[in-house]
């Protein structure tokens, strides 16, 4: 199935995902860099008040839970399609990246956790520790974690830290992911906001007239970042990278790139005759699908409609999140 063998199972086996290990050797938990690349609270659009619709009456004629033995049936959990009224209110413009949330934890003190990922593809490493490290060293973290594509072998100390702090300058623009639902929720009290709802997430996602994807009904793979477009081997890229990926009200990344952890609970819609096990206060909602591979790169989870949920400790390399506030 390819690089990120979970991606996409959410839903169906979301709540066994848990952070990915690698064959490499782990850098040191606290090794966050102590200057993270300066980056602002991040803009922010504003949603209007008014009515949209929200949810399908949508059901599964292709037979794709057959088709690929998805545990439970599709689109049900997103009856009955209804109008919704939302006062007022911003959301993020893009994705939380991986430079906002390392200004968090550094000055945060620690108030969230290190992602897992930053331990093994270098983004973890801090400036103190590479300063103190012999050359071997160095050539050893560049290849493993870096990944760089460069001749380590005829580089100088000097050569070798100036490379990898490019490449984390790169880095800093990547959606974070690998986070949890409660790291999600400090970060943005941290920046004087809040997880979205749902609601208000999918009403920025398909506008008020219930789009189907952000940018119209039309499902076209080229537009977002499914994983298998991507140009990294964590499927994930910088936010915004993709132009026409944007909502009726101009907000980037809510179909593709990483999940995105909302504020509620799993739980049925209003109305709904469907009834789940995994409903009520287990499992918080995630939106807007990540980066796929293979068959699980299917336009369901990339729909504005499409609800999957995990629980709140869990974490995964393309569950990120982004940040709504009150007007």
């Amino acid at each position: 199935m390819g690089r990120w063998v979970f991606r996409v199972l959410v839903m169906f086996a979301v709540v066994a995902l848990s952070a990915c290990s690698k064959n490499s050797v782990s850098l040191p938990e606290s090794a966050v860099a102590e200057h993270a690349a300066p980056m602002d609270e991040g803009a922010m659009i504003v949603v209007p008040a008014g009515d949209f619709i929200m949810g399908s009456d949508k059901v599964d004629k292709e037979g794709l839970q057959q088709q690929y033995g998805f545990e439970a049936p599709l689109y049900v959990n997103e009856h009955p399609q209804r109008k919704v009224h939302l006062d007022s209110f911003k959301i993020d413009t893009y994705e939380v990246t991986n430079g906002e949330y390392k200004e968090f934890l550094l000055k945060a003190r620690g108030r969230g956790h290190v992602p897992d990922a930053w331990r093994f593809n270098g983004y973890g490493l801090a400036r103190s520790q590479a300063d103190a490290m012999d050359v071997a060293t160095l050539r050893n973290i560049a290849v493993n974690h870096f990944k760089l594509d460069l001749d380590t072998r005829t580089m100088d100390k000097a050569a070798l830290i100036a490379a990898m702090f490019k490449q984390q300058q790169v880095m800093d623009k990547l959606a974070v992911t690998g986070v949890t639902w409660q790291d999600g929720d400090a970060y943005c009290k941290w920046r004087g906001k809040r997880l979205p709802s749902e609601a208000e997430w999918e009403k920025a996602a398909r506008g008020p007239a219930g789009l189907e994807y952000p940018w119209g009904d039309k499902w076209d793979p080229d537009i977002t970042n499914t994983g298998e477009n991507a140009d990294n081997d964590q499927g994930i890229v910088a936010v915004g990278s993709f132009p026409r990926n944007k909502s009726p009200y101009g907000v980037y990344d809510l179909s593709g790139n990483a999940w995105e952890w909302v504020a509620d609970w799993y739980d049925a819609y209003p109305g709904s005759a469907y009834h789940s096990e995994a409903f009520g206060k287990k499992f918080k909602v995630i939106r807007g699908g990540g980066g796929g591979v293979g068959h699980y790169a299917l336009s369901y989870f990339f729909r504005g409609a499409a609800r999957q949920y995990a629980t709140p400790d869990m974490t995964a390399e393309d569950v990120g999140f982004r940040c709504a506030k009150d007007i």
